[in-house]
């Protein structure tokens, strides 16, 4: 019986899910678009949706005390992959990016941050696969 045994293991060890988590989130907030199945797609919509909310109250903290900024960067830090290489060389900064361009594009949103749209089905497995990507703000 699954009773309240929450998450998908994807037929991975625990560790290989926590990298396979930590890799769709920080390709999604470098992105801000991913093409994925479903199930994973779900899987990771909460994580990226508290990753902004941890950002934004990061922002909102930094007013008052600097240090309770810092302390929320480095929360960030330890659910994300920090850099990645872009194709001319130079390496982006996602941290950098999440509390820069991202969190404050949603301060005034009180949540849902991220949207999934359904695709299909994918050709070789016939795996349902979908969007996930973030909000445009109007």
């Amino acid at each position: 019986m699954r009773h309240r045994v929450a998450g998908k293991k994807f037929n991975r060890s625990s560790a290989q899910r926590r990298a396979l988590y930590r890799n769709l989130v920080s390709s999604l907030i470098h992105h801000e678009r991913i093409e994925t199945t479903e199930a994973k797609a779900r899987a990771i919509r909460g994580q990226a949706e508290k990753l902004i909310t941890l950002a934004k109250r990061g922002l909102k903290a930094a007013e008052d005390d600097p240090a309770q900024g810092v302390h929320a960067r480095r929360m960030a830090t330890k659910q994300l992959n920090r850099w990645i290489g872009a194709p001319d060389g130079k390496r982006i900064d996602l941290v950098e990016k999440l509390f820069d361009e991202i969190a404050p594009r949603y301060m005034e949103r009180p949540g849902g941050y991220t949207r999934i749209v359904k695709l299909g089905l994918r050709k070789g497995d016939a795996a349902p696969m979908a969007v996930l990507e973030l909000v445009k703000k109007d």
